[in-house]
């Protein structure tokens, strides 16, 4: 028997390695080839001392030099001594390139494609290795625009256990991958996929969470939501879908799918046009206060466009409140990067 353990790196690279419940992490990252930092190997240094974000696991043995007590007890662990009991993810505090690997490229097919309105597309590949490319739910990929130098990154809307992957992808005109589905993408074309990457992903949920989406953000969050289905949790999970007009809305028969059968799991949507005929017109901000966020006692995850992201943090703070944690992705088109980099 063995667990999985996905390593991410500083630079938002995740590998992924195989590690028995009698060898060390540190042990089976250079069976892999995977080099993280380490200098002692008996837990004397330290220098191998990253953040466990989920699983669990034994510390081994190590001197309160190398690792506190109060470091062991808010998740920091040394790998050079922990052996698993579950799966794990560590956060590792070096960059791939300084433990000499590299986000993996696959080979990918177009499978489906569905225009679920004039600006929102969502595809489907299949990938030729499909059990080498592991991901944590809310992580994106880079995928190479076909007949172009180009490459866009896209967060998984699919989840870890599927087979196929998918995305939900806001075209823009001008758009390098907005050109490809909308004029000349056809099914069986060959992509490719390179990644994981990010540090936008599911944790443990170890308290009530708040799930935030602006538009075709939802994508990181339904990923969350077929994990969280797989593998129920023990706290409730709200979410919070915003978009701008009716148009925009896309897979509220699939959120009502999964409040049907993960337990504790919510969700509202609002559109912000005056004009829409939703139950709720505004911004996601109307519909949170202090007991959505559970007075602080809430980890809270938000995928969205830039002003979202900022107008979300402002009114949380103008709450007077704290999450436990907080975890955001900004989106913004690469059309409208290189306008903003060329003015």
């Amino acid at each position: 028997m063995s667990f999985q353990v996905a390593l991410n790196f500083e630079d938002g690279i995740t590998r992924f390695i195989q590690c028995s419940p009698d060898e060390t992490v540190a042990e089976a990252s250079y069976k892999a080839r995977i080099n993280i930092p380490l200098d002692c190997r008996d837990g004397a240094c330290g220098t191998c001392k990253s953040m466990c974000e989920s699983g669990r696991y034994d510390g081994g043995d190590y001197i309160d030099e190398a690792l506190t007590d109060d470091e062991a007890a808010s998740g920091l662990c040394l790998p050079c001594q922990m052996t698993p009991h579950s799966d794990l993810v560590l956060r590792v505090p070096s960059s791939s390139a300084a433990a000499k690997t590299a986000a993996a490229t696959h080979r990918a097919t177009l499978a489906a494609l569905t225009h679920h309105s004039a600006t929102t597309v969502e595809f489907t590949l299949e990938v030729e290795d499909r059990e080498a490319l592991d991901f944590l739910p809310g992580q994106y990929v880079n995928i190479a625009v076909p007949g172009t130098d180009q490459a866009r990154s896209y967060s998984f809307s699919s989840g870890p256990g599927q087979q196929r992957i998918s995305f939900l992808v806001r075209t823009v005109d001008g758009g390098a991958m907005s050109g490809y589905l909308t004029d000349r993408a056809r099914i069986g074309d060959r992509l490719d996929v390179t990644g994981p990457m990010g540090s936008f992903y599911l944790r443990d949920i170890a308290r009530p969470a708040l799930l935030l989406a602006g538009g075709t953000g939802l994508a990181p969050l339904l990923s969350m939501l077929e994990r969280l289905a797989q593998h129920p949790a023990a706290h409730p999970v709200h979410l919070i879908y915003g978009v701008t007009t009716d148009q925009d809305l896309v897979h509220l028969d699939t959120l009502e799918d999964y409040a049907g059968f993960i337990p504790g799991f919510t969700f509202e949507h609002c559109v912000a046009d005056a004009a829409s005929t939703a139950r709720n017109r505004g911004f996601v901000t109307g519909l949170m206060d202090a007991s959505t966020l559970h007075d602080g006692d809430a980890d809270v995850y938000l995928c969205g466009p830039p002003a979202m992201v900022e107008a979300v943090r402002e009114h949380i703070a103008g709450l007077g409140i704290a999450p436990a944690s907080f975890h955001y992705e900004k989106f913004t088109p690469a059309a409208a990067r290189e306008t903003a980099r060329a003015a």
